[in-house]
């Protein structure tokens, strides 16, 4: 399996490519990876180096792969954090040139634009573009709950609104949703939620919330679902697989009291999950 994946990057810790990189390729995947941005470190630090790439550079970089005479090779596209709105429009560009190679490539799409704690932290133009141009496109999208909220313009408090805000979801596009980080009024204290929704149906995973606040979680599973769900073709499985592996990671860190997450320590969490989680249809 090769996947293109465009996202940012850190030279330092484990967010965008520098999370979802190195499971996809522990996974047996290769992992043609484009930068949106290079920076030292995540921004969570409240400081750092390094820069925003624009739309023109990543578009350059497709070209190049593209002219290896490789893209009818290609299963799939990542995108995540995108650092503005012109290198959304190259990222749509990459996802056409590799589905006119092949059309059975499928575009994954990490809807990245804010969380509950920060609200909306990208640059202007690109929840609109996420909203009107990205979802169009995407086969599977993979938003937090703020991201959901916000995308679809529906609240998620109680389980049946979750549903209802991943329905209108399909509604943009993608047929497959998995929302992360999911906390309804059906979840009990101390646990947390994923929830996939494809076809009309749902499925829940529900996992021990853990004490820890680090970032690049997120990347790692968006990154882990697209391969399994591209192998299995049942969004229930993928579910169960991204999510197992993902609590793994996040329990080696906390354990660790890591700020960064565990990514390459933790790496056997990715083939063999040390725990796994029912999903139970809702």
């Amino acid at each position: 399996m090769n996947i293109l994946s465009i996202q940012s990057h850190v030279a330092y810790g484990h967010v965008g490519n520098a999370s979802a990189v190195f499971p996809m390729q522990r996974l047996g995947v290769e992992v043609w990876a484009i930068h949106t941005v290079q920076f030292s470190n995540h921004t969570g630090y409240g400081a750092w180096r390094g820069r925003v790439f624009d739309g023109p550079a990543i578009e350059d970089l497709v070209a190049g792969i593209a002219e290896r005479g490789v893209l009818h090779t290609c299963d799939g596209v990542l995108s995540g954090y995108m650092g503005s709105a012109d290198i959304g429009t190259s990222i749509v560009h990459a996802v056409a040139a590799v589905r006119a190679a092949n059309p059975r490539a499928l575009y994954a799409c990490d809807p990245v634009m804010g969380d509950t704690n920060r609200g909306i932290y990208v640059r202007p133009g690109i929840p609109e573009f996420m909203r009107d141009q990205a979802l169009r496109l995407a086969d599977i999208a993979t938003p937090n709950q703020f991201e959901l909220d916000h995308l679809s313009g529906l609240p998620s408090r109680t389980l049946i609104e979750a549903k209802a805000a991943v329905a209108a979801l399909h509604a943009l596009g993608p047929r497959v949703v998995l929302v992360t980080s999911l906390a309804t009024e059906a979840t009990p204290p101390g646990a947390i939620d994923l929830l996939a929704g494809e076809g009309g149906q749902f499925w829940l995973l529900r996992t021990p919330r853990l004490a820890l606040d680090v970032n690049g979680a997120g990347d790692a599973i968006a990154a882990l679902f697209l391969v399994h769900y591209a192998r299995t073709g049942s969004a229930a499985l993928a579910l169960g697989m991204a999510g197992a592996s993902v609590y793994g990671l996040l329990r080696r860190t906390a354990e660790a009291g890591s700020r960064e997450i565990l990514t390459v320590a933790a790496q056997d969490e990715f083939v063999a999950p040390s725990e796994t989680f029912p999903v139970e249809p809702v």
